[in-house]
């Protein structure tokens, strides 16, 4: 018989994602979750980048003249900018298992792919590549469910 304290039940599942906490928690995040946050990561970075490229030389995008989304593509870019600022954020904060993370990243994706649905006209291939990107992040935070401790 042992007399070694510490828990006699199974061990943990090893996922540090079956503490999912508001941030507290200092486990990272394992499986589809960690995809999910690096491709909003990257998704942050590239909307960043394409909110630059439209704020310093509007000229670099094409135009469509009779789109029925009319939007001056300065005002377009720091939509862009910010989008990307808070997609990269939220990523960094998914990356830590915070819950507020995985909520927001759901609301975040969803506004990337109504961006992406927008600039369709313009960029088709690149467009459907970042809805194709944001769909699957927002299945991959919708489908997490946190496994019984017992």
């Amino acid at each position: 018989m042992s007399t070694a304290s510490g828990p006699t039940g199974p061990p943990p599942t090893g996922s540090s994602y079956d503490s999912y906490d508001d941030g507290e928690n200092t486990a990272w995040v394992t499986g589809l979750v960690l995809f999910a946050a690096v491709m909003l990561l990257v998704n942050g970075i590239l909307e960043i980048f394409q909110g630059i490229m439209a704020i310093a030389d509007d000229d670099l995008f094409v135009t469509t003249p009779r789109y029925v989304f009319r939007l001056d593509l300065t005002s377009w870019g720091w939509i862009h900018l910010v989008l990307g600022v808070l997609i990269t954020l939220t990523g960094l904060g998914l990356l830590r298992a915070a819950t507020w993370a995985r909520i927001g990243g759901i609301f975040f994706a969803s506004l990337s792919a109504i961006a992406a649905f927008l600039s369709l006209p313009y960029y088709p291939l690149w467009s459907l590549v970042l809805l194709a990107i944001d769909v699957f992040v927002i299945w991959a935070l919708c489908v997490y469910h946190k496994e019984p401790a017992f």
